[in-house]
């Protein structure tokens, strides 16, 4: 897996990006009530508003870490967002991407590096 410094993972499945947030981002929010998922088939641009995680505490985007089109979310996420916090690196995915070129994800942090930014 690959990490953002807004808290996001990223892994390869396939052809595809899967993205979620990470623990650290999770715990940070609290108990999530509430998730808004993009539409499949948009193309998105890096930094792009493409989700909106609501918790207890406070409202949060997930922005688009990279490039490319959405082709899936997960919708289970809309009827019980709470797996944001049960698994938020498993089950909790947010949504899979389509990208040109993998090679992109060089770019971001192991997760050596993650557990030194959150240190």
């Amino acid at each position: 897996m690959k990490y953002t410094k807004d808290h996001e993972w990223l892994r390869v499945e396939g052809d595809l990006v899967v993205v979620g947030i990470t623990e650290h981002a999770a715990t940070q929010l609290g108990d999530v009530v509430f998730v808004e998922l993009p539409e499949p088939d948009t193309m998105v641009a890096e930094g792009d508003e493409v989700c909106v995680i609501e918790s207890v505490k406070a409202a949060s985007d997930i922005l688009a870490p990279i490039d490319g089109e959405i082709v899936a979310v997960n919708g289970k996420l809309v009827d019980a967002p709470a797996l944001v916090n049960e698994d938020p690196t498993g089950a909790a995915w947010f949504f899979k991407m389509r990208v040109d070129d993998l090679s992109v994800l060089d770019q971001f942090m192991d997760e050596d590096e993650y557990q030194d930014l959150i240190g």
